[in-house]
């Protein structure tokens, strides 16, 4: 026989509590006790920020500007993403991509993509084609080009200046990739670093330029079809864009105001005449940052904050300030 400790009455009563707790918990049903529910879960802390709501999916249509069938592509939030969906639907590498048009299949720099893509556009992708050297003799300080980079590492020719001494050279053309000059691969290089290297270039002695062009077009051309009447995943209207963004997510917005456009168009101007290149969603950042600004200093400080890498001469500053001015005032 075991030895048992005395116990007060007080224990004693305690203990015959406990044990009747503890028939409760092992046989619910004895008796005229009721079944109990499970013991609820710790409650979680109540979520932070706003709440998150399902994202639309959006599904955009692309062919190969040279023919292809209609692929879908969705899901991509910057230009490397674009395309890498595009490659993945036409079973190509993404480096075989120069640059996208929307809704033309020809190489016109006007429906160019640049950082927005209207909701209802069709992707045409542009993929190399012939490669050629071509060498260049400088007459005079500029060369007559125009350059801008599809956001994803190739810098191409967006305009040649008629008469100039890249006009000259027929087998240069609008469209070409600047794939190296003098045997240099610029490839990764953004626009304005490549059109300071040409501006550097001295008169007089002769430099190579690698380009390549994009694949064009034959019999193949009468095989387009227009993009299927769809709207699936829209849940939007005719009035918004997808934004690609080279830092973050892409957004769904409106699309610019006349301001923000007739603004973005002036500063694209600038930037052509003070840098040699073209970049529509550059020159929308830049008024972005200059929109709601009180003078110089503020624009110029909010400018370097976001774009602090393109160290833009203060004359450019002064000009673009004074741009979107004239513009926010009507006059232009």
């Amino acid at each position: 026989m075991q030895n048992r400790e005395a116990m007060s009455p007080q224990d004693s009563k305690a203990a015959g509590a406990e044990a009747m707790e503890g028939n409760k918990a092992q046989s619910p049903s004895q008796g005229s006790m009721e079944p109990t529910a499970p013991p609820l879960p710790p409650s979680s802390p109540p979520p932070t920020g706003p709440p998150e709501y399902p994202r639309p999916r959006l599904v955009f249509h692309t062919q190969l500007a040279h023919g292809s069938p209609t692929g879908r592509i969705h899901g991509f939030t910057n230009v490397k993403e674009l395309y890498a969906k595009i490659a993945e639907v036409f079973n190509i590498s993404p480096s075989e991509i120069l640059f996208c048009t929307l809704n033309s299949h020809k190489v016109d720099m006007q429906k160019l993509l640049g950082g927005q893509i209207g909701l209802e556009d069709f992707i045409f992708a542009h993929v190399r084609g012939e490669t050629k050297e071509v060498e260049v003799t400088k007459t005079e300080d500029a060369l007559g080009l125009t350059i801008t980079d599809n956001g994803a590492g190739y810098a191409f020719i967006k305009r040649i200046k008629e008469g100039s001494t890249i006009d000259r050279l027929k087998a240069v053309c609008v469209g070409d990739h600047i794939e190296a000059i003098n045997d240099q691969s610029i490839v990764g290089c953004r626009h304005y670093e490549v059109a300071k290297m040409l501006k550097e270039q001295p008169r007089g002695i002769p430099f190579t330029l690698r380009l390549v062009g994009p694949k064009r077009a034959f019999d193949m051309i009468g095989m387009r079809t227009k993009a299927p009447k769809s709207n699936e995943g829209k849940m939007v209207n005719g009035r918004e864009t997808l934004r690609l963004r080279s830092k973050g997510s892409a957004t769904v917005q409106e699309v610019q105001s006349e301001f923000e456009e007739q603004a973005t168009m002036r500063v694209d101007d600038l930037l052509e005449s003070y840098m040699g290149i073209r970049d529509l969603e550059l020159a929308t950042t830049i008024v972005e940052a200059g929109r709601d600004k009180k003078n110089p200093d503020e624009f110029a400080e909010a400018l370097d904050s976001v774009l602090g890498d393109f160290a833009f001469p203060d004359v450019f500053l002064f000009d673009v300030w004074g741009a979107i001015g004239d513009v926010k005032n009507g006059k232009i």
